[in-house]
């Protein structure tokens, strides 16, 4: 779970300050755990500082805490201060911007050459896949796991990312996929042929930030026109 910090703290000192988180990121070069840090100024109060700063977990922060060169930077921060500052520790629990980012990797991840990389940084363990062109539902990440084997067996997939749009905890992704029949695919032999797909993919993400529940909807009659298995019946 992404674990963010607050950092609040007054000083008629923050050029100094401001080198000093310099030092400590050079220093800590290729060590430190953190993803993203903004600060942020009062516009009431030109001595109010708030520094906001994201890691992967709470473990990550930790890890980063233990570094010696934060432990230094942090006590040459406080003499910089006009009082002690404060900090405020969060679980993140809802971050659009990382749903549409997580739903973008797993169609990368769908596409990636070679062995399937583990998922359970993608999906819940109940993870609840809705296809109309299954006859049940998928269930759990291991089925789904299996369900995109099926596909990646069959061809080489490329996708383009038409558009996302998120609301709340869903995201929806329109998308295309390029694609060369390469295997057996619902009983249709390898034909090297290439095809084009069209979809429509909703996924519900959980507080964990992982995505608990997808519905799809795609041109799977389009598809099979384009591997020859709709050509007896027009016969």
């Amino acid at each position: 779970m992404t674990f963010v910090q607050i950092i609040d703290c007054r000083t008629s000192r923050f050029d100094d300050m401001n080198r000093l988180m310099d030092t400590w990121v050079e220093q800590t070069r290729g060590k430190r755990t953190a993803t993203h840090s903004v600060i942020g100024k009062d516009r009431s109060d030109g001595s109010h500082f708030i520094e906001i700063v994201e890691f992967p977990s709470y473990e990550e922060a930790m890890r980063n805490s233990s570094l010696p060169e934060t432990d230094k930077i942090f006590r040459e921060m406080v003499a910089l201060c006009d009082e002690m500052p404060t900090f405020t520790d969060l679980d993140v629990v809802r971050d659009e911007q990382l749903y549409t980012a997580t739903a973008r990797r797993f169609f990368e991840t769908l596409a990636t050459e070679g062995e399937l990389p583990p998922l359970d940084d993608l999906f819940a363990e109940h993870y609840h896949d809705h296809d109309p062109a299954n006859e049940q539902d998928t269930l759990g990440m291991d089925a789904m796991r299996r369900e995109m084997e099926m596909w990646r067996s069959g061809f080489d997939i490329v996708f383009t990312i038409e558009d996302q749009i998120c609301d709340g905890d869903r995201v929806c992704t329109r998308w295309t996929g390029n694609a060369t029949h390469k295997g057996d695919f619902m009983g249709i032999p390898a034909s090297g042929r290439k095809v084009v797909m069209t979809g429509t993919t909703v996924f519900r993400f959980g507080d964990h930030g992982k995505i608990v529940e997808g519905w799809w909807q795609y041109d799977r009659l389009g598809l099979m026109a384009q591997l020859g298995a709709l050509d007896a019946l027009e016969r």
